[in-house]
């Protein structure tokens, strides 16, 4: 069984994407919330067949967190985002990245990628790659304080009840925020609203 290591210091993200790696991918998953975590993991008993770091979580420093991980093991090293652009999926790539990993990838998609990796080969997202499009600016201009309060909570973990709770607003009108900012994100679900917000400093 191979196993993975999973760095993304996203609790949510993180072991909402380990589970999914363990349970439709069959893979043995370790995780850590930071690089110094991961490698750590690297360094206990026990071959990691693929690392993938989440491009923004304590210790990474940018790409040189990358180089980090590379001088410390030999098995593929791969980048996850969801909101590094084209340009910086480029970058990783050319430092050695075994590949890009866009967190919006659709499931499948992301089971296909981490299998192409693990047998040598490198992933690279074309279309996201061919794209340049500036999705911080624009989502920084579109979100309102309301639609980022809910947005906060929703990155705690907080279910629409006890978001409405504290925000003093009815349940329904929390659906509509969420509908709302999950438009302007372009995020499929609230999981990937929460990762988005973490990754452009929203929340």
């Amino acid at each position: 069984m191979p196993r993975i290591i999973l760095a993304d210091d996203h609790d949510l993200v993180r072991e909402t994407i380990a589970a999914y790696l363990r349970t439709a991918g069959g893979f043995e998953v370790s995780v850590a919330d930071s690089l110094d975590g991961a490698l750590a993991l690297v360094a206990a008993p026990g071959h990691a067949d693929l690392v993938l770091l989440d491009f923004r979580m304590p210790g990474m420093e940018a790409l040189e967190g990358l180089a980090r991980m590379r001088a410390r093991t030999r098995s593929p090293v791969a980048i996850l985002s969801g909101t590094a652009p084209p340009d910086v999926a480029r970058r990783a790539l050319r430092s050695g990245a075994a590949g890009f990993l866009p967190k919006t990838l659709a499931p499948q998609a992301l089971i296909a990628a981490v299998r192409q990796m693990l047998v040598g080969e490198t992933y690279a997202p074309c279309e996201f790659l061919r794209s340049d499009v500036d999705t911080e600016q624009q989502t920084r201009l579109g979100l309102t304080a309301r639609e980022r309060d809910v947005l906060t909570g929703v990155s705690e973990g907080k279910s629409n009840k006890e978001i409405a709770r504290d925000l003093d607003i009815q349940e329904v009108t929390v659906k509509l925020h969420l509908k709302s900012l999950s438009r302007k994100l372009g995020a499929r679900n609230r999981t990937q609203a929460a990762m988005m917000a973490r990754d452009l400093g929203l929340t």
